[in-house]
């Protein structure tokens, strides 16, 4: 019996065309690799469409929407591989960023490193940098920023190097760091999960490390939008349950102040102005369940 060393893990979720069109850039013929998909309750029947078209491909149906968590969960429960690639289903892996080896490689050059992302550029365009790293958040406005964003790619960022979070689109984790520090929050639902699981990890003793090696293109939130109130609503409620989760003292407070009366209220009359008034509902709706907890 062939031993499966990768799990590559993705989630789909009315998102047929994207998910077969990362399917079709994936190593399929390896024998080392296992791909694994997690329909979450698409309307549709996504995932017979998948199974027949992918016979090679394993397909986790689930009856509800797991979130972003749940899903991957599900997905590491049936995984067989030592190490574990989530990946959006809306990245693609181009010919010349496939090798996924040099991720193994900086997993094993080091029994520290529990998570290594790739290089992340936007697919579209003139493929901009979109990830090459983290700055660390700041401890009470919460904000960072993803390395490189939004620059050419003109190998600046060539050199591996430590990150404090790992980025959701494109993750590997040893299989081993996930049985010591656990599986995924599932709290969030939908954004910072990572954040949250980066943070697990690395109190498991755990670094995450950037490796520019491999490269994935991602299309960039075609599942939620960039300004759609479901994305405004788990933006700003998962900010505060991150701050609850992993800050202490008097920081945790006066993080849950800016968040609430600067940063949503901003949020909200920026959103007024623009007769969004969905938009404006979102935030309100995001703190309310927050509070409720």
């Amino acid at each position: 019996m062939d031993i499966v060393r990768l799990s590559i893990i993705t989630i789909n979720y009315n998102g047929l065309k994207d998910t077969c069109e990362l399917i079709d850039t994936l190593p399929l013929g390896d024998e080392s690799i296992e791909v694994i998909v997690v329909d979450n309750a698409s309307t549709q029947d996504e995932a017979t469409v998948i199974e027949k078209r992918y016979p090679q491909v394993k397909v986790i149906r689930s009856k509800d929407n797991l979130g972003f968590a749940g899903g991957n969960n599900w997905g590491i429960k049936a995984a067989q591989g030592k190490y574990l690639f989530f990946l959006n289903n809306d990245t693609l892996l181009r010919p010349q960023a496939s090798d996924l080896r040099p991720l193994i490689s900086r997993l094993e050059s080091s029994s520290k490193i529990g998570i290594v992302c790739p290089k992340i550029r936007f697919s579209w365009g003139n493929q901009l940098i979109q990830f090459a790293g983290y700055t660390p958040l700041t401890p009470i406005t919460m904000r960072n920023k993803a390395v490189g964003c939004g620059e050419v790619d003109h190998g600046q960022y060539n050199t591996s190097h430590s990150t404090p979070y790992a980025h959701g689109a494109a993750m590997m984790v040893k299989r081993e760091v996930i049985e010591k520090a656990g599986l995924m929050p599932e709290c969030y639902f939908l954004y910072y999960e990572e954040l949250d699981w980066s943070m697990m990890i690395r109190r498991a003793g755990y670094d995450i490390w950037y490796e520019p090696a491999c490269t994935v293109f991602h299309k960039e939130s075609q599942t939620t939008g960039q300004n759609s109130p479901l994305r405004t609503y788990y933006i700003t409620r998962n900010r505060l349950l991150f701050a609850q989760r992993n800050q202490s003292g008097m920081t945790k407070y006066f993080t849950y102040l800016y968040l609430i009366s600067i940063v949503a209220i901003r949020d909200i009359l920026k959103f007024a102005v623009q007769r969004r008034w969905d938009l404006v509902r979102a935030p309100i709706r995001g703190v309310v369940s927050f509070i409720k907890l």
